[in-house]
């Protein structure tokens, strides 16, 4: 959209530069707009319970990610607003601890109560009834539904549904690339390993051991309770109806 707008833009670099300004603007409030929508549909989407939901995300999927609001987090700001939220779990997400540093830092600034627990307590927390649901974003959605998240994210799905506790994806409609089939065309990224061995300036294990770092995995569709979109929560099985929306 930026491309097209500079290419439709004639006259001077300061007009080019304006209008490439005002598309900017344009889009950053559409994104905003398109994630208190996710917001509010994953809000009709959560498990109705007599008591205040506590949820459990992973990564950061707010306003530090997106334009405001967030789309995983965002379901976690509507919930709040709406006064049915009592708690959210933060998973602290190895190896960047972006649940860590940047999930419990909105949620502070917000007065959103959290509390941050490591990766490998979420079984132990939904095994103690802790857990009402789990909301994480998404960085690629496939068409049949698998979902690639940051790295852990996988395996939460699995604990989610050993313990009969929903697992949503929320993220906007265009996240999800209808021309892959499935999750396993996805490309993983690998990161540098210094993000394994060594937090802050500290070195963390012994010289000589070797790193495995890939950044994101993918979830397979089977596990997602719902996918949270703009336009609604769906079945994975069930998004090919939003492909025409996409396309608009």
């Amino acid at each position: 959209r930026m491309l097209k707008s500079a290419h439709g833009a004639i006259g001077s670099v300061e007009h080019i530069q304006k209008t490439l300004l005002e598309m900017a603007k344009t889009i950053q409030a559409e994104d905003l707009q398109t994630c208190k929508d996710i917001g509010d549909k994953g809000l009709e989407a959560l498990p109705a319970t007599p008591e205040k939901l506590t949820l459990l995300t992973h990564c950061n999927a707010g306003g530090l990610a997106t334009a405001g609001y967030g789309t995983a987090l965002g379901v976690v700001r509507s919930a709040w607003r709406e006064g049915r939220l009592a708690r959210l779990f933060a998973d602290e997400t190895r190896p960047r601890l972006q649940g860590a540093k940047l999930t419990t830092w909105e949620c502070v600034q917000e007065g959103i109560p959290v509390t941050l627990i490591a990766d490998n307590m979420a079984a132990h927390c939904m095994k103690q009834g802790m857990i009402h649901a789990v909301v994480v974003g998404a960085d690629r959605i496939a068409a049949n539904g698998d979902a690639a998240n940051k790295i852990g994210t996988y395996s939460l799905a699995i604990i989610a549904k050993a313990h009969n506790v929903p697992f949503y994806v929320a993220a906007p409609l265009s996240t999800i690339d209808f021309e892959l089939t499935d999750g396993s065309k996805i490309p993983i990224e690998e990161r540098d390993p210094i993000e394994m061995y060594q937090v802050g300036t500290t070195r963390i294990c012994p010289v000589g051991v070797e790193f495995y770092n890939p950044a994101f995995d993918v979830t397979p569709a089977e596990l997602i309770s719902g996918i949270i979109t703009e336009y609604g929560t769906v079945a994975p099985a069930q998004l090919k109806q939003f492909k025409s929306k996409q396309l608009v």
